[in-house]
């Protein structure tokens, strides 16, 4: 069974086409980069494929559930799907740690466990010694890091990242998409939004999105260089 799946979507933004029938399916254990110039889609196609948004026509389906059907799109999300966005979303009055623990008290864990939790995930990032710091107190990289650590928390199948190496360093790029990797290796799928050729190469697949549509589809070589 496919993790996320893509069904002649389209989407239509006050008569502007967005997205123009695309299908793209996502595996578990698969990495598919999307690229394409600023306006053709990109964010379109992640909110769609997480339910932040509602397809014109077509049909997004999460783990077998069509998200048309599912009531509680909400706890869905929560439980099966982890984001990285593009302007990251970190609530200025919660820490590090906070932010990073709220999807999973959000849905039912103990502040204890969700605690534990996030100081683990936050571990994996490189960023537990400012756990109990607030946004406004971290540079740029670590709130990227932050939203990145949100997205991993927890046991979720789906995880969709847009430009999640867009305020980092080589190195600290590198070893994000090298965590994003690990997940798909225990079974994870990632949906990546990038322009850098160099991240895209840690994909499966690359999808080249153009005026709302998928222009090309490449697999990557085992060889390139991850």
């Amino acid at each position: 069974m496919t993790v996320v799946s893509l069904q002649d979507v389209a989407r239509v933004h006050e008569g502007v086409h967005a997205l123009k029938g695309v299908n793209l399916d996502v595996s578990p254990g698969e990495l598919v980069a999307v690229m394409g110039p600023s306006g053709s889609g990109k964010s379109t196609l992640l909110n769609l494929a997480g339910g932040l948004d509602r397809p014109t026509s077509g049909r997004v389906v999460i783990e077998g559930h069509d998200l048309a059907e599912v009531r509680d799109l909400a706890a869905l999300r929560r439980r099966s799907v982890g984001y990285v966005f593009q302007d990251l979303n970190l609530i200025p009055a919660l820490t590090a740690a906070e932010n990073v623990m709220l999807p999973r008290e959000l849905d039912g864990v103990r502040a204890r466990q969700a605690r534990e939790e996030a100081l683990a995930v936050l571990a994996e990032v490189a960023l537990d010694h400012i756990a109990d710091r607030f946004p406004q107190e971290l540079s740029g990289g670590q709130r990227q890091r932050v939203a990145i650590a949100r997205a991993l928390v927890g046991e979720r199948r789906l995880l969709l990242a847009d430009e999640p190496t867009g305020a980092l360093d080589t190195a600290t790029g590198d070893e994000i998409l090298q965590l994003l990797r690990g997940r798909c290796d225990a079974g994870a799928a990632v949906l990546l939004v990038t322009h850098e050729p160099r991240y895209a190469g840690w994909a499966d697949k690359v999808v080249f999105l153009r005026d709302g549509e998928i222009a090309d589809s490449t697999e990557v070589p085992l060889e390139s260089a991850r």
